[in-house]
């Protein structure tokens, strides 16, 4: 395999340093919790080799009030990139064909070009809203199509595809025997309507992936999750992990099932801090003048663009960003789009380190805007 460092890792606030960082606004997720914050004592926890699967009463929150579900269903992984990663390498080779939706987070894109599979790559549009077209689907399935992968909700859009959008989905994988990956991974942050079940519920042929770190704040302890209800292929899943690592450190597993124990004093407490940092956003929108965006429906990030109107030097615009003003975003070839998009993430910051940040870009962009 052909494995290449990715901007969006290489570029990483943890790899600038953050030390070197103010103003957060380059992160998909909620502000990172410390282990004081869920009152934990693992003290009497013993250090051995967990079950493979994951530790069970983890896996029966995981699926907890999703119908259709049960432990079987869920591989606990070390995170969703190692998730995503045992289900690129086991469903596709040189000779199988992908489908995935571009922007998208790196991993989705960069493990099967590793591998050397066969991609078919679907745009979506800043002018169309983001929105996915069956049609383009439809019509790029090709008799070796092993899988279709989204995220949903979107990254790094923050757009939600809809539950008619999701069925078709579903039935096409059905009539055409692929399985459909949805990366899930930000479904909790889904502040603005009630939560649905994973996709995984729906059907054998719809595989979904989730993890704690983006809307828990807990990507220190790496924990994520396949759920499948194909039981060949969550054997398939679970022998490409036990040859990885055979099981997760059972440190991870238990403050995950506690911070999942606590999920009705967690999530409430999220989704308040959102909203408010998401009312600052709209109305900073609603005051700049030099970034267009699609307003995001769920998650904590939005994908604007500079408008087609003024010309800057783009470079220095991100250089001095961090330099001057430590302040940092997701640059646009992050995801695969020219350096005048950008991701802004709004769930990390305060909302006094949020409305600073959003200032020093505005600040940015009239000193640097090129008449």
């Amino acid at each position: 395999m052909d494995f290449r460092r990715m901007p969006i890792e290489i570029e990483a606030p943890e790899e600038k340093g953050y030390g070197s960082i103010l103003y957060n606004l380059a992160e998909s997720s909620v502000r990172d919790l410390a282990l004081k914050d869920l009152g934990l004592n693992l003290d009497e926890l013993v250090l051995f080799y967990g079950e493979h699967r994951g530790k069970k009463e983890l896996r029966e929150l995981i699926i907890d009030k999703n119908e259709n579900l049960k432990t079987e269903d869920v591989l606990v992984c070390q995170s969703a990139a190692m998730a995503l990663f045992i289900i690129h390498t086991t469903l596709l080779c040189s000779d199988e064909h992908l489908i995935v939706i571009r922007p998208n987070y790196g991993t989705n894109l960069e493990t099967p070009r590793a591998i050397g599979s066969q991609m078919s790559i679907i745009d979506l549009a800043f002018e169309h809203n983001f929105d996915l077209d069956i049609q383009q689907i439809e019509a790029a399935i090709r008799p070796n199509t092993k899988l279709v992968s989204i995220t949903n909700p979107h990254n790094p859009t923050g757009k939600v595809f809809s539950e008619e959008l999701i069925q078709a989905l579903i039935s096409l994988a059905e009539k055409h025997n692929f399985y459909l990956l949805v990366d899930e991974t930000y479904r909790e942050l889904n502040f603005q309507s009630t939560l649905k079940s994973y996709s995984a519920a729906h059907s054998k042929q719809v595989i979904s992936v989730c993890s704690l770190s983006k809307a828990y704040g807990l990507p220190g302890i790496r924990i994520g999750w396949i759920i499948c209800r194909d039981t060949t292929l969550m054997q398939q899943f679970l022998a490409a992990k036990e040859q990885m690592i055979i099981c997760n450190s059972v440190i991870d597993e238990e403050i995950a099932y506690q911070a999942l124990l606590q999920k009705d004093r967690l999530i409430p407490a999220t989704h308040a801090h959102i909203r408010q940092n998401f009312e600052v956003l709209k109305q900073w929108f609603a005051q700049q003048n030099y970034l267009e965006w699609n307003e995001p429906s769920a998650g904590v990030v939005c994908f604007p663009r500079l408008k087609s109107d003024y010309k800057i030097d783009i470079e220095l615009f991100y250089e001095t960003l961090h330099q001057k003003y430590q302040t940092v975003v997701g640059v646009g070839h992050w995801f695969e789009r020219d350096k005048t998009y950008m991701r802004i993430g709004f769930g990390y910051p305060t909302q006094e380190e949020l409305s600073i940040g959003l200032n020093n870009i505005n600040i940015l962009f009239e000193n640097l805007i090129i008449p």
